[in-house]
């Protein structure tokens, strides 16, 4: 019996050894990275996040071979701040750029600092919108338009050293023109019920769904550039949609429709084909789990925590709350002063109107609207209860507000008065405080102080 056991037991110990040192094998082999930015896309807008009207064939297979972040946000939905967050791993006021069109504070390291370290080689394609330079060392790939004949060389140019490269759409941003609104009819295209449904929004929703659909073409594109270069297996690919469109409760906001992003990720090698997870996760944790994932060691200074063990199926959650901050100040035609500040959790968002006794407002609401529907719903707003509320709501707010987002996903229903609510208000106004202090953020004062961080008022 013991010359029986003594073969199995070592046969045991090698495939635990095999075992052991293949999984550390895969976390050991650093991956090619390849992230795909969308620009101003509202998460929900795929056929992989629901969306039936509107046409994503790329980014549906990617779902269905990688894993689908149902619960994944940026902390600010404008461009210039979700892009620099995502790449430094810091938030908006910690790291200077919290108004739209402004820069990290000079000294901030980025993601290519420390892959560069670590013998990547990384790239930026297409829109740019981060600064200073020295905060951003990417190589330029093919200029600020997409460039996919530089791409594909910048791929396949060295096959001995991995690489990140970062695609920075321009769609689906206004003045949606690319694409075919043509495939469209609008007569046909579901009104969520953030909007009010006159003929000049569906028109808009055709022209956008279009920009949406081209963006799939050019992940499409991406993703044929990574298998034709071989290396499909061991190429981590992350796509998001940044922030929401510039659609009311949208872009500019700390509404779910604002700070929701989609995001999905795909490595063969780690990752299970058609997983989906409920995991709250934020911008400023994809940096510390690119790191881990490369073989880094964990970085106390940066604000993300790396979601590795969610891509390889290990831990099922992540955070128990995700934070927002929203700049008026400085942004077109924007409030003189207007900050908003968030916290969510898995079930509930307060959203704070710190100055909620002024009128906000933006280019939506202005004579430079380029959108051409928001007229439409003033126009409607004079006869109609519905668009009345919603174009009123828009503008004057209170001060608190609290949604249950089992019951109220598109938070239409403020329960900050509620009674019974009263407790949940307590504990999450005084996490979003505590996290404000921890930021450095000082409400009123540092949306006052908004303009000294952007490029054309900074001082030299």
């Amino acid at each position: 019996m013991k010359r029986l056991l003594c073969p199995i037991c070592s046969l045991l110990m090698l495939l635990f050894g095999f075992i052991k040192d293949s999984a550390s094998a895969v976390h050991l082999e650093r991956p090619n990275i390849l992230m795909i930015l969308a620009d101003d896309q509202t998460w929900s807008d795929l056929g992989c996040y629901g969306n039936t009207d509107v046409k994503t064939p790329n980014l549906d297979r990617l779902a269905r071979e990688g894993m689908l972040f149902k619960n994944a946000f940026t902390a600010t939905a404008m461009c210039s701040p979700s892009r620099q967050q995502l790449l430094t791993g810091l938030f908006p006021v910690r790291n200077g750029a919290y108004p739209n069109h402004s820069q990290v504070k000079p000294g901030t390291k980025s993601i290519v600092h420390y892959l560069k370290e670590l013998g990547y080689r990384v790239g930026l394609a297409g829109k740019k919108h981060i600064g200073p330079q020295k905060s951003f060392p990417f190589e330029n790939v093919g200029g600020n338009r997409l460039n996919f004949r530089a791409i594909d060389n910048f791929v396949g140019r060295d096959k001995h050293q991995p690489y990140c490269l970062v695609v920075a759409s321009h769609s689906p941003h206004l003045p949606w023109t690319a694409g075919n609104s043509a495939a469209y009819d609008p007569k046909k295209l579901t009104i969520h019920p953030y909007m009010v449904g006159t003929r000049e929004t569906r028109r808009a929703l055709a022209k956008y769904y279009a920009e949406v659909t081209d963006f799939d073409r050019e992940v499409g594109r991406c993703l044929e550039i990574v298998k034709r270069s071989g290396s499909e297996e061991n190429t981590l690919v992350i796509t998001t949609s940044e922030q929401g469109a510039q659609f009311p409760r949208g872009k500019w906001t700390c509404y779910e429709t604002g700070l929701h992003v989609a995001m999905i990720v795909r490595w063969p090698k780690v990752i299970e084909a058609g997983t989906k997870t409920g995991a709250l996760v934020q911008y400023v944790d994809i940096v510390p789990t690119l790191l881990e994932l490369v073989g880094e060691k964990k970085r106390k200074n940066l604000d993300g925590k790396s979601f590795f063990s969610v891509l390889t199926g290990s831990t099922k959650t992540h955070h128990d709350y995700v934070f927002g901050v929203q700049t008026t100040r400085g942004i077109i035609s924007g409030s003189e002063c207007y900050p908003i500040r968030s916290i969510r959790s898995k079930t509930h968002k307060l959203i704070w109107n710190l100055n909620y006794k002024s009128k906000f407002r933006n280019v939506l609401t202005s004579s430079r609207d380029r959108g051409g529907y928001w007229n439409s719903w003033v126009r409607k707003a004079n006869t109609d209860e519905r668009a009345a509320r919603l174009v009123n709501g828009y503008q004057v707010r209170p001060e608190l507000e609290l949604y249950d987002l089992r019951t109220d996903p598109y938070e239409l229903k403020n329960l900050s008065e509620a009674p019974a609510q009263k407790d949940l208000l307590k504990v999450l106004k005084t996490k979003l405080q505590t996290w404000m202090r921890e930021q450095g953020d000082k409400g009123i004062e540092t949306e006052l102080a908004a303009k000294t961080r952007q490029k054309r008022n900074r001082k030299k």
